[in-house]
């Protein structure tokens, strides 16, 4: 199974993503997309995929969302586009995408319906056990 993940590592909800993973016995792509960057088609595509849209995949609390005005209920998926191409980090994470669709990852678990073999049982890092 092909899993890829846009990771940002700084992120515990993308670390426990990547974690569970790998727990089902995958090796994921992992993609920091703070470092690469996004692309309008990357992007557009994974809000169709996801089925999030743009506005679902904008990442408002740590970010300049706000300030820019993109949270406004007026504000168009171009505009959308282009800041998150300008600044990656206005994207959410993680966003996972495997053979059985792709899907915005919060909270965490949400990544167990996309793995062939998810782990029955899983710890995340504040303690909390998933599944089992």
């Amino acid at each position: 199974m092909t899993v890829t993940v846009y990771h940002n590592p700084k992120c515990g909800t993308s670390r426990n993503v990547l974690e569970m993973v790998g727990a089902s016995g995958v090796e994921p792509e992992v993609v920091e997309y703070l470092k690469t960057g996004w692309t309008p088609d990357q992007l557009t595509d994974l809000a169709v995929r996801t089925g999030e849209g743009l506005k679902g995949l904008l990442r408002v609390r740590g970010t300049t969302a706000e300030a820019r005005g993109l949270t406004a209920d007026n504000v168009s998926d171009q505009a959308l586009l282009a800041a998150m191409v300008e600044d990656p980090a206005l994207v959410n994470r993680p966003i996972v995408v495997t053979p059985k669709g792709a899907a915005l990852c919060r909270p965490s678990e949400r990544v167990l319906d996309l793995l062939d073999e998810p782990p029955s049982r899983f710890v995340k890092e504040d303690g909390e056990i998933v599944g089992g």
